[in-house]
């Protein structure tokens, strides 16, 4: 069974694995089987859930809110994590020209109420900035965040893709703390470990949510020297420990790290996801940890 986990010291409580629910809109499922997805990981466990407002060219949000309106007790079982300041070219915008980033007080706020209307909540559990916006204003996101708090909108806020420096930028106009940092940690890219983005959440004993554990499949796929070298090696470990898939030694790959990371699962089959859940059975070596690290890089340790 998935456990329960506290994000940041008297911060929120999440489920130690995150379903997201990025690729919703491909999974072909109609809102009964969304429905009963939904109820399949919450069985498991598994009660957060990971948005963002762009998803699905904006559909996401709306096709998971049909899921809960046919239930909607379930809304109290699950915590629902969502992240906004992409603005996407398409219909939801006609007059923009490319895509860009926008975390002024109106857009957070804006992108919040849409948020809540398509999911058909009166409340988001956690809110990110989705990326680091070079025009952000901190003072100005601090409002945003005020305002959206004082409406009982949002209850805790944090961010996404944000290195050391843009996180504590904003902390420091922040009363409360972020609760965390979403960023890529797979064996293929996982910078964050050395550029001190971790370094710092460990510090603040904050838990990052790790997205694209699987590298977006090129782990299983990619032809490259590094995602070949990387696959033999996770392989060579599952049969050493004894794990059904190579997708368990990464979740334990990633679980391993000291900031203790909260994989976000990807997978839309509710078998990848209870093998997401095997995984936690696992905890690798220090040498096995490096031994991926090493295939990674192409060359040993320095």
């Amino acid at each position: 069974m998935v456990a329960n986990v506290e994000l940041t010291p008297q911060g929120p409580q999440f489920s130690e694995l995150v379903q997201g629910y990025w690729r919703l809109a491909d999974w072909g499922m109609r809102p009964q089987d969304r429905l009963r997805f939904l109820k399949q990981h919450i069985e498991l466990g598994i009660t957060t859930v990971d948005h963002a407002d762009i998803y699905g060219g904006y559909s996401c949000e709306q096709l998971f809110g049909e899921a809960l309106a046919l239930e909607p007790s379930i809304r109290e079982q699950i915590q629902i994590v969502s992240k906004c300041d992409i603005k996407l070219c398409g219909h939801q915008y006609p007059e923009q020209k490319i895509n860009h980033y926008d975390t002024s007080r109106a857009h957070i706020v804006a992108s919040v109420n849409n948020s809540l209307q398509r999911l058909g909540i009166e409340q988001i559990d956690v809110l990110l900035i989705h990326r680091p916006d070079v025009l952000m204003d901190a003072d100005e996101v601090a409002e945003a965040f005020a305002t959206l708090k004082q409406q009982g909108k949002v209850v805790h806020f944090g961010v996404s893709n944000f290195s050391s420096s843009q996180f504590e930028l904003l902390q420091s106009r922040l009363e409360a703390p972020l609760v965390t940092n979403q960023v890529e940690i797979n064996p293929l890219n996982f910078e964050v470990c050395h550029d001190g983005t971790l370094d710092m959440l460990q510090m603040k004993r904050t838990k990052p949510m790790a997205w694209s554990c699987m590298a977006g499949g090129d782990i299983f796929h990619g032809q490259s020297e590094q995602a070949v070298r990387v696959r033999n090696e996770l392989e060579a470990i599952r049969q050493e420990i004894g794990a059904a898939s190579i997708d368990q030694v990464i979740y334990a790959w990633v679980r391993r790290l000291p900031s203790q990371p909260l994989p976000i699962i990807g997978s839309g089959k509710i078998e990848r996801v209870k093998d997401a859940v095997a995984s936690l059975e696992f905890r690798l070596s220090r040498e096995q940890w490096f031994r991926v690290w090493v295939a990674s890089k192409g060359h040993g340790v320095p």
